[in-house]
């Protein structure tokens, strides 16, 4: 359940908490909200509930949808819950977005993102399945991309017992959960299939060395801190691989051939902005047909924030039209929408 918003308001007395000085009004109470969500010695446990509180307390009002129910998958790890939106019933499959959460791969779940998921399967005509794959740092890298990867593989294998076509599956996250379905995709490249149809990356994650010039200018100020970010590297990573690899870096791939056409969101006030950039501008240049779309006034993680900032609400609905620009469902190969 959402808690109310006064108790979202106050900024704790930290001397490091700042909120930058060319944030819109309207971004600077967010900023101001979120960073005064979480009480001084906040373990764990707490920040991953506040975080879901939070989000849902800044989210519009959840749409009613056609039917939305879970169901649980063997995973690599033991049993691996998915939540299933289907925005219609008709006499045709729909296609279907797999869509991996965000939150530093330490935080966020089902529930932080439910509204976002309605939400774009209101606006797309997709499926969504949200994957609730293990957090760090109880279970770092490998676990949340073996998790995402089981689960697109059950979803193609029972796309037809879901009424989701088998052709029109594609991948989406936001933040840790679009640098998780960027290297999905990568591999699935490399490794013969199932492929995803498309990937929407919404402001990515790509590049855990984390040197790029946004990270510097936008270290302060802008809800997503630099020291907050490389934590939940150090989470992820826990020593078990190099921020080099790009397994957990997918821009320093080195080859972006023959990878699925590609949605991507950044935001104008986002540490992450450059590596968002960069990896559009990576697959454009090996021919990966691409739409990016950068909205200059938002912040890290705006998406999830569209009932106080209507951008998040516009960046959906433009998310729908790039999806529909893409002749990638064509009855000719099958798709069938």
């Amino acid at each position: 359940m959402s808690i109310p918003a006064p108790h979202l308001s106050a900024v704790p007395a930290k001397p490091h908490f700042t909120v930058a000085d060319d944030l819109s009004t309207e971004v600077a109470d967010v900023v101001r909200r979120v960073a005064g969500s979480l009480p001084p010695g906040a373990d764990l446990a707490q920040a991953r509930r506040v975080f879901t509180e939070v989000r849902r307390a800044l989210g519009p009002a959840p749409p009613d949808l056609a039917s939305v129910r879970e169901e649980l998958i063997l995973g690599p790890a033991g049993p691996l819950k998915l939540r299933l939106y289907r925005p219609s019933f008709g006499f045709r499959p729909l296609p279907a977005l797999l869509y991996l959460h965000g939150g530093g791969w330490t935080v966020g779940d089902l529930d932080s993102h439910d509204t976002l998921c309605r939400q774009l399967a209101q606006a797309t005509g997709h499926v969504v399945v949200a994957v609730d794959y293990r957090l760090a740092p109880e279970h770092p890298f490998p676990a949340a991309l073996d998790d995402a990867r089981a689960a697109f593989h059950w979803l193609v294998a029972h796309a037809r017992l879901l009424a989701i076509d088998p052709l029109a599956v594609g991948i989406a996250g936001d933040s840790a959960g679009a640098n998780l379905a960027a290297v999905l995709a990568l591999e699935a490249r490399d490794s013969g299939g199932p492929a995803p149809k498309v990937q929407v990356l919404a402001y990515p994650c790509t590049d855990l060395v984390a040197t790029s010039a946004s990270h510097q200018v936008r270290a302060e100020g802008y809800l997503l801190t630099r020291a907050q970010y490389l934590g939940y590297i150090g989470n992820y990573l826990a020593e078990r691989v190099t921020p080099l690899d790009w397994r957990v870096s997918p821009l320093r791939a080195l080859d972006f051939r023959g990878l699925p056409p590609a949605v991507i969101i950044t935001a104008g006030l986002d540490p992450l902005l450059d590596e968002g950039r960069a990896y559009a501008g990576r697959l454009a240049e090996a021919g990966v047909p691409v739409i990016h779309r950068t909205y200059p006034d938002m912040i890290h993680g705006f998406l999830t924030m569209g009932g106080v900032l209507e951008t998040a609400n516009q960046a959906i609905a433009d998310i729908a039209r790039a999806l529909a620009s893409y002749d990638i469902y064509a009855l000719q190969d099958g798709a069938g929408i």
